[in-house]
This record gives C-alpha cells, structure tokens and sequence, in this order.
C-alpha cells in the first residue's frame, strides 16, 4: 500500500473525504514503535460556515490556526485537558476543514497499543472514540501541524472493498451547541 498523497487531503468536500477516509490504515511511528489501524469512524467539520468547527466564521487562534493551512497536516487538540484528538486538515490554504478521526479497528502494533491504553487484551472499544484512539496510537498535541505525507503519522490506502452499504450516516457527538448543523449528517461509521 501507498501513503494517501498531497492530492488527496486538497479536494474541496471534506464530507466526501471524510467518507473516502474510511478504510484507509492510519499509522504512527513514535517512539520507534509502530501502530496502526483500519479507520472505522470520522466526522466532518466545514470550516468556516460549520457552527460546530473550531474555525467557524474563519475564527483564527493559535490553535485554530492549523486548520488554515493546505490539506495534509494533522490538527491536533485537548478535550476536556484530557484527551488529545486527532484530525486531517483538508482543502486549500485559507480553507479550514477538518475530519475527526473517532474511531479504528487496530491492526499493527497490538503489544504497544494495549500498553498505552492499559488493557490485557483487544476488545471492540479499545480504539472506539477520538481520545482512546489518540492514547492507542500515541498521538499528542505536540503532533499538531505535522504533515501526514512524512513518517510520524500518515494514512495509507488499502485494498479493503468498501460499498455504500457497508456505511451508516449519523450526527456529530459532543456538538449540541451547533443549533441547526448540529443536526447534519456528517459522521460515517464503517461496519467491519
């Protein structure tokens, strides 16, 4: 398999990138351990006209400012001074969209994985949420505005056959105060 290229992250509709994520094997390399997994649920955030995105009404903040940079770098950030979360900065410079990358079945790196998130063993939950997969692939804050086209982390294509059956549509979690795009159906689990 090959890395997702520069192209890929730039398209203008991040709720097709969103979905066309699904699948795909995120991978990490920190600390010299490699993990890895198949990405199973992401949510979209778009940008400027998104009362739920970080960067709604081009909002710009030390943090925020990631999302404005050309698709293909990592946004990463604390929830709750807890969990770190991971997102794909997508579209072109200027343009801040984000995909939310909640959930992977884990396929690289089992040993590491279990380690950071304190566990004997693999269950269905262990990479089932933003912040449990972050912990899982060691992916912190310190990691936000890398690009996903070197080798601390990156997707890379895979040869699972995905059909449109195969995923659901659901709303956002955790974005009530979004009013009426709280409502949208921007988050697309894979069932596998």
């Amino acid at each position: 398999m090959s890395k997702l290229s520069k192209s890929f992250y730039r398209g203008n509709n991040v709720v097709k990138i969103s979905k066309n994520l699904l699948g795909k094997i995120l991978f990490t390399k920190i600390e010299n351990e490699i993990t890895a997994g198949i990405i199973t649920e992401t949510e979209a955030y778009e940008g400027a006209t998104d009362k739920a995105s970080h960067a709604y009404a081009n909002k710009r903040t030390k943090r925020t400012e990631i999302m404005f940079q050309n698709g293909g770098v990592a946004y990463v950030y604390l929830c709750y001074g807890i969990h770190s979360l991971f997102n794909v900065v997508t579209n072109k410079n200027g343009i801040p969209h984000a995909v939310l990358i909640r959930g992977i079945k884990p396929i690289e790196g089992i040993e590491t994985i279990l380690k950071r998130r304190g566990k004997n063993k693999i269950d269905k939950n262990i990479c089932m949420g933003p912040g449990k997969l972050s912990q899982a692939l060691g992916i912190k804050t310190e990691y936000s505005g890398i690009s996903l086209c070197e080798n601390t982390i990156w997707i890379e294509d895979s040869d699972l056959s995905i059909n449109e059956n195969d995923i659901s549509l659901g709303k956002r979690i955790g974005v009530d105060y979004a009013k009426e795009d709280a409502d949208l159906l921007y988050r697309f689990t894979l069932k596998i």
